[in-house]
């Protein structure tokens, strides 16, 4: 049987790589094994950044929220409390935009709110 050694895509994968190492510092664009490395790390970093973000954005709109309900005389978690009773869904980043965009308007949910409790 003939020996196979596959060059074509042994290169096409290591291109592949070099390619995502790109702009790296040092060794790790030019040295295959240490760019293989490199990727894998950014990945891993990518991967839990793009949860720490949904985190991240939650946290803003909650602290929105808030100060704009303390701005209209009550607290943030009596707030929310009042919209579930009021039977008002809305997503906590429509309610931080009502927060900044559109005062009246939240001022009336607010009221709703509050007319629920």
């Amino acid at each position: 049987m003939a020996h196979v050694k596959g060059a074509m895509m042994t290169r096409k994968r290591r291109k592949k790589i070099l390619k995502l190492a790109k702009g790296y510092y040092g060794s790790k664009s030019r040295k295959f094994k240490t760019a293989k490395e490199a990727v894998m790390k950014s990945g891993q970093y990518a991967y839990i950044g793009r949860r720490l973000k949904k985190r991240d954005f939650r946290k803003l709109w909650i602290t929105r929220i808030s100060a704009a309900c303390r701005a209209n005389g009550i607290n943030y978690s009596r707030f929310m409390n009042g919209l579930s009773k009021a039977g008002i869904e809305l997503n906590r980043k429509m309610l931080s935009e009502l927060a900044i965009h559109d005062e009246k308007g939240f001022a009336a949910l607010v009221e709703q709110a509050k007319a629920a409790l």
